[in-house]
């Protein structure tokens, strides 16, 4: 799988990996996830803009997956309850990973690819996302505690140190 940033004109198709990933969500009894149009086009935009979005090619160029990745501090993971982070080096953390659902290992090709920038990884992810969260597990992420998104609800927090 060849992973690439996102241009403006992949928009339409990260948008379907969303709506894929949203209804597996749904299909596998995770209904509290991705609620009120999150991620929205807007946000995807932003991210596409800055640079943190990307996205995975399949060998015939078809976008099979789509995440942000950003590297510096979330200011969403400054407070952790009922645990801590591995450490308190300079990370880079996974947000908003989906897939059109025809391919495995999308988590395991985003976090290989996330690993060549910063050794140093961070994700989170709803109690409900129980496949996320053995998925990041088997990948050997730790879970560390539970942070708070800005809307104030609460999220499995992990890492991983290369």
């Amino acid at each position: 799988m060849k992973i690439r940033k996102s241009t403006a004109s992949d928009l339409d198709a990260i948008m379907k990996c969303y709506d894929v990933a949203w209804q597996f969500m749904r299909a596998s009894g995770n209904h509290s996830q991705w609620i009120n149009g999150y991620p929205s086009r807007e946000l995807v935009g932003d991210d596409i803009a800055h640079g943190l979005s990307y996205v995975g090619e399949d060998a015939a160029g078809e976008i099979v997956m789509a995440f942000a990745f950003i590297i510096g501090d979330d200011p969403t993971y400054k407070i952790i309850e009922d645990g801590r982070w591995l450490n308190n080096l300079p990370y880079g953390t996974i947000h908003r990973l989906g897939s059109n659902g025809k391919h495995r290992g999308i988590l395991r090709a985003c976090v290989n690819f996330c690993a060549e920038a910063i050794g140093n990884l961070r994700l989170d992810t709803h109690a409900d996302n129980k496949l996320m969260r053995h998925a990041a597990e088997k990948l050997g992420f730790k879970r560390c505690g539970i942070i708070y998104c800005q809307d104030g609800s609460p999220r499995i927090a992990y890492q991983k140190c290369e």
